[in-house]
């Protein structure tokens, strides 16, 4: 019997990007690629020189011929090949991407109309069809493209998939109304993302306006303005008026000036899905942020894991074009299916390569999935992470029902971090745990701590997908405790919460010597009011009343339990406070057994 022979000394690294072949290992490798076939069928894998191989085999070849193994994703080794040929003086200043954000009814659409309106051409046939979600503005004859984006979701799922798209983030903020809530989370977003802000203090024409308060509210928050002594551009506009509209786009030249932004239009197309739709006549649409180089009509496309032939390019005018250069927002008609907002795009010259890459992706789209799961940050995991250094600080999020909550939580939590571990508020605020709290979290690989709110339909739903951890509690002392466990690796998880169901109140009835009386419609699992399940009233998800289920009827009878899609009649024990549109959430508690010791 042989004894194996041991692989040579390492003496070199190659590069080696996703959906490589047989063939492209060779090349790497310098040999001709029927030694490398020859290798692997020594180790009993059969292949041709176009096999597409999975990392661990031509690790694992690699390493035969002594050579080590660098991964790189496609786009990396795509760029690496283009620098290589390109030439540094065909880098051009291009047009900075602008996002804007602010409240809800503090004048967005009216900024982005009234931007539109004065710096376009009018009078084009029709009007403008706007229909992208991102569109260009000449100002001084430079170009400036603003997306669209509904608001800070988009943001930061972009963020939360590695994309950068943004280059500035315009925050639009009410003079007569000042910071609100979804003000902070905009100043929250954009700071985690490390983008700049500029302000723009809308409706002063207003007689209530008062832009000072909004200016040192600002302050407090820490966007100090430049007349302050500060760093942040603040301009004073009315979107309705009209007013000041073109200082706040020299403002936004002057900012990008500073980033001096480049881009080389002769290399091939790179850059990012903005959003994607199925047209029922025209097949998948995307739009796209083309970020560096050129895409022409006829270009392979590689989008996240889908491919696709470009068969058409409308602009934000709803006109067809040929080209798209950089920074240049465009719809893309012929991919094969739906990308997701946030894919990186590329077009590659060599069609059956990008075949390759974009089967490897699908398989490591399925992979992934599995991974986040074991990857996230977990309270549980996090003393073995910081064991391992994997983490040097704690990114929380808190959501409370009262501001005073919310604050004293942050105080008395950012205390808590030790020499090991910095514990980081990266947004707190007031009221149901949405969304966008849940996908900040999932972009920054942060905890979201909920103190006596609960999280809305869509937010449990996406953390649940993206495996955030949610914590929902209701004393300040069990937060803390839970925290210092955490950090000390005591953390058990001994209690998880299991939802039983879910009932939506439809009537108040005042029943004599009894109290209030909920007419509700369960909408959701089963309502049980029997042994161990506990109910919580819920008013715009905070927690108004937590406690037992007193009466459970169906007409006249008494019953243990009421099914989805039937009404019913509950009674909260010693509880009277009930109004229309509340929800009662049933729920029991169960033990969870601590995982055995690794």
């Amino acid at each position: 019997m042989s004894m194996p022979v041991a692989p040579p000394p390492i003496t070199r690294t190659i590069t080696l990007a996703e959906g490589m072949t047989v063939k492209d290992l060779a090349e790497k490798l310098e040999l001709r690629t029927k030694d490398v076939l020859k290798k692997l069928l020594d180790k009993r894998i059969m292949m041709t020189i176009n096999t597409t191989l999975d990392i661990d085999t031509a690790t694992m070849v690699a390493r035969e011929f002594g050579a080590e193994v660098k991964l790189r994703s496609f786009e990396e080794e795509l760029l690496e090949v283009e620098t290589v040929d390109a030439h540094p003086e065909d880098r051009v200043t291009r047009a900075p991407v602008v996002t804007v954000m602010g409240h809800v009814d503090h004048g967005k659409t009216t900024l982005l109309d009234g931007i539109r309106e004065t710096r376009v051409a009018e009078r084009e046939a029709g009007g403008i069809t706007q229909h992208i979600g991102a569109y260009h503005v000449q100002v001084n004859n430079r170009s400036v493209v603003f997306l669209d984006t509904p608001g800070h979701e988009a943001f930061t799922l972009m963020r939360a998939r590695g994309a950068r798209v943004t280059d500035i983030v315009i925050l639009v903020v009410a003079a007569d109304d000042g910071v609100m809530p979804q003000t902070r989370e905009a100043i929250d977003h954009a700071k985690a993302a490390g983008v700049p802000i500029i302000v723009a203090i809308n409706k002063v024409d207003k007689p209530d306006a008062n832009p000072e308060r909004v200016k040192r509210e600002l302050s407090d928050l820490g966007l100090m303005p430049e007349e302050w002594g500060g760093s942040t551009v603040m301009v004073e506009v009315s979107a309705k008026k009209r007013q000041n509209l073109a200082l706040l786009l020299e403002m936004i030249l002057l900012v990008t000036d500073i980033s001096d932004l480049k881009a080389n239009p002769k290399r091939a197309a790179s850059g990012t899905v903005l959003e994607a739709e199925l047209d029922k006549g025209r097949g998948p649409v995307a739009t796209i942020l083309v970020q560096d180089g050129t895409l022409h009509i006829g270009d392979t496309v590689i989008a996240g894991p889908i491919l696709g032939k470009v068969r058409a390019l409308i602009d934000d005018r709803g006109r067809q074009i040929k080209v798209a250069g950089p920074s240049f927002p465009v719809e893309v008609l012929g991919l094969s299916a739906l990308p997701r907002p946030g894919d990186s795009f590329q077009a590659i010259k060599d069609a059956a390569k990008a075949r390759q890459v974009a089967l490897f992706r699908q398989s490591q789209v399925k992979e992934k999935a599995a991974f986040t799961k074991t990857t996230r940050l977990t309270l549980e995991s996090l003393q073995q992470q910081i064991a391992e250094g994997a983490i040097k600080e704690l990114p929380i999020i808190i959501k409370a029902d009262v501001q005073g909550s919310a604050e004293v939580l942050a105080d008395t939590l950012t205390k808590l971090s030790d020499e090991k571990v910095k514990i980081r508020i990266i947004h707190s605020g007031v009221g149901a745990i949405n969304e966008s709290d849940v996908l900040l979290a999932s972009a920054s690989n942060a905890i979201v701590i909920g103190f006596s709110v609960r999280p809305d339909r869509n937010a449990a739903e996406v953390a649940e997908r993206e495996h955030v951890d949610l914590r929902l509690h209701s004393v300040i002392y069990n937060v803390i405790d839970e925290m210092k466990k955490a950090m000390a690796g005591l953390l058990e998880p001994t209690f998880k919460e299991v939802r039983l169901g879910m009932a939506e109140v439809r009537e108040v009835f005042r029943v004599p010597k009894i109290g209030s009386i909920a007419g509700c419609l369960v909408t959701e699992g089963t309502i049980k009011r029997s042994g161990d399940a506990q109910a919580r009233l819920l008013r715009d998800h905070v927690v108004v009343f937590g406690g037992k289920i007193g009466s459970l009827r169906r007409f006249k009878d008494d019953v243990s339990e009421v099914k989805t899609g039937f009404e019913c009649g509950i009674g909260l024990e010693r509880f009277n406070d009930i109004k229309v549109g509340d929800a009662i959430e049933v729920f029991v508690i169960e033990r969870v057994a601590a995982p055995a010791p690794a």
